[in-house]
């Protein structure tokens, strides 16, 4: 079996920017996803459009302009996929983000392994020895010096016997499910006029009065895709469930068909933009916006994130609202910053207690419920990753742990390739 410098569990956006990162950096790298192409959440939860980080810096002038705040692997990722004509605004087609990123993948030299899932680890002495992953043809165990849990749940982390948390500190409730689903042949013009807008909230609203679905979410998420015609709803919600329970999960995703069922007849029986609307597609898995999350070195808290603070050992920058959905029912509350402020995330916080050889990146980091509620969006763990990936090869080069690699080192790679840390 091929001896990895290092082995990153997950391909979503994190994992494939630890991915990337390590591999540009001189590491052998072995990518591992279970599903059957990267991109994560984007491609099985059908999670889109990205959500917007950055800030306004306004001028003396009165104008202002606009500071991103995602940079590096995530800005290159979005050149590519303007570049195909696969992104607008903020929107993307995620068939092609599975083949952009195929393609990095290939150019930086990194060993990818589809259809594998994480089942065991070996553990010992506060360093993880081996991972094994079941496959179709049976188990496969892999080597490393260094390994990097980008699973958005934490799993290899809770596997290797590092100390974690379940959502929310008051009763480990989490912020709810949600199955995004896709309908077409809606009249789009006359959809997205003001008017229609208010009249199928008021609908929805009676609806739910009338007992005529059981999603508790208070109104209708819904946005524009590429595809003409084709609308993306994130609108579906289930609560009081653990993502991290398999039979709660299945529970969910029938439950969550079932809202989708409702909005969807909803909809095509009250307005006449949907008259010939039909479901094409909802996503493969239900999408967990929150699970574990590890007891780092540090635990980024929402106080932290309000009071914008800038960490020394910076590895990442944010400043989406903090947007937390109903643990138990309707409502959704949101913090916004002030314009020309931004948040930073400290490299402590991708250091798990108790194993030594690994790093975390990705929504299941040391945070509290609330800060996690801010940092999870795809643009911002696609910058943990890579923060995660040069951190692990710059401690590979160095013959150290990645507690103890230089943070300096690591913060000036992805200065050079292109990452703002405030």
């Amino acid at each position: 079996m091929k001896q990895y410098d290092i082995v990153v569990v997950g391909g979503g956006f994190a994992g494939s920017a630890a991915a990337l990162a390590a591999a540009r950096n001189g590491s052998s790298v072995l990518l591992i996803e279970q599903s059957g192409a990267l991109g994560g959440a984007a491609n099985t939860c059908l999670i889109n459009p990205f959500m917007p980080n950055s800030t306004k810096i306004h001028k003396d002038d009165g104008t202002f302009e606009r500071l991103e705040l995602s940079r590096g692997i995530f800005a290159e990722i979005c050149e590519k996929l303007e570049s195909m004509g696969a992104k607008e605004g903020i929107s993307f087609h995620e068939e092609y983000l599975k083949m952009i990123l195929d393609d990095m993948m290939e150019e930086a030299g990194v060993d990818v392994l589809f259809h594998a899932t994480l089942c065991e680890c070996e553990a010992e002495n506060g360093s993880i020895k081996s991972v094994t992953v079941i496959t179709k043809a049976g188990k496969i165990t892999f080597n490393a010096k260094q390994f990097i849990d980008c699973t958005g749940d934490a799993d290899l982390a809770v596997m290797s016997g590092c100390p974690y948390h379940l959502g929310r500190e008051s009763d480990n409730l989490c912020q709810p499910m949600t199955l995004c689903f896709r309908i077409a042949n809606v009249d789009e013009k006359e959809f997205f006029t003001p008017e229609c807008k208010e009249q199928r909230q008021a609908i929805y609203k009676r609806w739910k009065a009338e007992g005529k679905t059981s999603n508790p979410r208070e109104n209708i998420l819904l946005f524009r895709t590429m595809v003409d015609g084709v609308i993306h709803f994130n609108t579906t919600r289930v609560v009081k469930r653990n993502p991290v329970d398999p039979f709660d999960v299945s529970w969910a995703e029938r439950e969550a068909r079932r809202q989708m069922y409702d909005i969807y007849r909803m909809l095509k029986e009250e307005l006449h933009s949907f008259r010939n609307a039909q479901i094409v597609s909802s996503a493969s898995w239900i999408g967990a916006r929150e699970s574990r999350m590890i007891d780092g070195e540090h635990i980024l808290t929402g106080d932290e994130l309000v009071n914008c603070t800038k960490f020394d050992d910076a590895i990442a920058a944010g400043n989406y609202d903090i947007d937390i959905h109903n643990p138990e029912g309707s409502g959704t509350s949101h913090y916004y910053f002030p314009d020309g402020e931004y948040y930073t995330i400290p490299y402590r916080s991708l250091i798990p207690k108790g194993i030594d050889n690994l790093l975390v990146a990705g929504r299941c980091i040391s945070s509290t419920h609330e800060a996690q509620a801010s940092y999870r969006i795809m643009p911002i763990v696609c910058c943990l990753g890579e923060a995660a990936g040069t951190g692990a090869s710059v401690a590979v080069k160095s013959g150290c742990m990645p507690k103890d690699a230089d943070i300096k080192a690591i913060q000036k790679i992805l200065l050079n390739n292109g990452a703002f840390l405030g």
